[in-house]
């Protein structure tokens, strides 16, 4: 058995309608999950036999990145093969400074949300800034495009360098879509 402690405030989102969303999570994975809704305690029943024995490591993804700000059907996508989970520490870049924390969350996002949608439509990743992170979900090809664009903005530089970067890419990405191997 392992567990996940996610913010308080995300554990709705986890539950769910009803508890729809910890069902369907549950069915999918066959992992049944236990969720302390005051602590923001995730316990995940682990210990059974799984057809996909990876199914372990999934569930917590899905987890992580629910707790994360991904909402629940964003999340799922980690429940398919080559779909991961990257989680990035805006403290990394600035410190403890919080004035700064909320700068950097501004270039990420950009104005009226820009550069993030940029990010998210040139590389087909999913990407959440939520509290001090910047978590990403996608493929083992554009993955790692989009957190070199998102660690290129934590390092300053402007925001026309990293369009051109991730432009440059597309070429890449588009390749790797129609499932050729780079």
């Amino acid at each position: 058995m392992r567990s996940i402690r996610i913010p308080a405030d995300r554990v709705g989102t986890l539950i769910g309608k009803g508890g729809e969303t910890k069902k369907t999570l549950q069915e999918i994975s066959g992992i049944k999950l236990d969720i302390d809704t005051e602590e923001g305690e995730v316990l995940i029943h682990d210990d059974v036999e799984l057809e996909d024995p990876v199914m372990a490591l999934k569930i917590q993804d899905v987890i992580k990145a629910v707790g994360r700000g991904f909402n629940p059907e964003k999340a799922m996508r980690l429940f398919d093969d080559d779909e991961y989970l990257e989680v990035v520490d805006l403290k990394e870049f600035v410190g403890e400074r919080s004035n700064q924390i909320t700068r950097i969350r501004g270039r990420l996002i950009g104005k009226d949300g820009k550069t993030r949608r940029i990010i998210e439509d040139l590389t087909g990743c999913d990407m959440m800034i939520y509290g001090n992170t910047v978590s990403l979900i996608g493929n083992s090809i554009s993955l790692p495009v989009a957190k070199h664009a998102v660690e290129l903005i934590l390092q300053g530089s402007e925001h026309a360098t990293v369009y051109h970067y991730l432009e440059s890419q597309r070429p890449r990405l588009r390749i790797a879509e129609m499932g050729f191997d780079l």
